[in-house]
């Protein structure tokens, strides 16, 4: 059952007026292939702000503990979302990501692994960089810039692709990788402040 296109229709008639989101750089998103989408994390309500503003359905990780309430493991399959394991080394969900990315969808990542309610970008976790590596596919860095308040302005900017061949010919670490992914998204948010 895929219940993505209602989801983001219902979800775009509340978030949209109630924050007045405006999207930015909507043509830099890869029309097919897959894509990384990694952005900044500072809200709950990220993932759905995401996927209503993003041009491609989003398939996003969600903590495990999720599907295993009654209503959420119906509905979360349903809108593209799948189960991680926090705090370990998850090798069915690195196995799920590189599978959806080579099938040509777009995995929504926010490499700072968990919220950051600081207003500042937090350090990347290596995970970005691995599955940019591994994955083969663009990576589109995206900002989100809050704040998150009733009727006041939400951007969500997306960036121009990050080449990541030539870190790949130089065989460049994950941690690296990740770096150049969280400046990018760095950058969006300094250029995009209210």
């Amino acid at each position: 059952m895929n219940l993505y296109p209602l989801g983001k229709f219902i979800m775009s008639t509340i978030l949209y007026p109630l924050y007045r989101i405006k999207t930015i750089g909507k043509e830099n998103f890869p029309k097919e292939g897959g894509v990384l989408l990694c952005t900044n994390h500072i809200h709950n309500f990220d993932p759905p702000v995401v996927g209503i503003t993003c041009p491609r359905p989003v398939h996003f990780m969600a903590k495990e503990e999720l599907f295993k309430a009654p209503i959420l493991k119906t509905i979360l399959p349903s809108i593209k979302a799948y189960p991680v394991k926090r705090g370990k080394g998850d090798r069915e969900m690195f196995r799920r990501t590189l599978s959806v990315l080579k099938s040509g969808n777009v995995v929504g990542l926010f490499p700072e692994g968990t919220r950051n309610t600081t207003g500042e970008l937090g350090k990347g976790l290596a995970g970005a960089g691995f599955f940019a590596l591994k994955g083969n596919v663009n990576v589109v860095p995206c900002a989100i810039v809050g704040p998150y308040k009733p009727f006041r302005r939400l951007k969500v900017v997306y960036g121009k692709p990050i080449d990541i061949n030539p870190y790949k010919e130089r065989k460049a670490s994950a941690e690296e990788v990740t770096a150049v992914i969280m400046e990018e998204i760095r950058k969006l948010l300094e250029q995009n402040k209210s």
